[in-house]
């Protein structure tokens, strides 16, 4: 082909040109209509998505506000064993948290008895201290050591504004 076309004058080749254009027109139309059409669905589909995002958490808030989950507190109390990691934390607003420090592989709390800090990697260790008497924080700061997934955004809350959920088992 590039042979053949070394071969002909530029009048031809232009004619060429704009007879390849002319042929594209319709289909570059069809495109543009498809993708319109593309987006008006991908629209509707992130609409349903908030949504479906803001029901779940208006749900979950409502399950907190009746008692239907422990605070970090309650469960601290109440657990003897288990990983921290099988639940999801949430705070009173309905946003997820982990718990501990950002960029951490496994969640964890934090316990001071006033003077000294030890840190709970599971419910175990967690209740073994509260039940030693030592309380959720540092030493002069009560309170849950809590990140934003993805982020390292931190914050320290007060342990009954953290609620805690049996995590959901993954979909495979």
């Amino acid at each position: 082909m590039a042979d053949d076309l070394a071969s002909i004058d530029s009048a031809e080749l232009e004619r060429r040109v704009a007879d390849v254009r002319e042929r594209m027109r319709p289909v570059e139309q069809q495109l543009i209509a498809l993708r319109g059409e593309r987006d008006v669905l991908l629209t509707e589909r992130r609409r349903r998505d908030r949504l479906s995002h803001r029901e779940s958490r208006a749900d979950l808030k409502s399950a907190m506000r009746e008692g239907r989950f422990p605070t970090v507190a309650e469960l601290v109390a109440g657990s003897t064993s288990g990983s921290l990691d099988n639940y999801a934390f949430n705070l009173k607003t309905g946003g997820e948290v982990r718990l501990g420090y950002p960029g951490a592989r496994a969640q964890s709390l934090s316990f001071t008895d006033g003077v000294r800090a030890a840190q709970a990697a599971d419910l175990s260790v967690a209740a073994r201290l509260y039940d030693a008497g030592w309380e959720l924080g540092s030493p002069g700061r009560p309170g849950v050591r809590v990140h934003f997934p993805g982020t390292r955004q931190e914050r320290l809350v007060a342990a009954d504004e953290v609620f805690a959920r049996i995590r959901e088992p993954e979909a495979p």
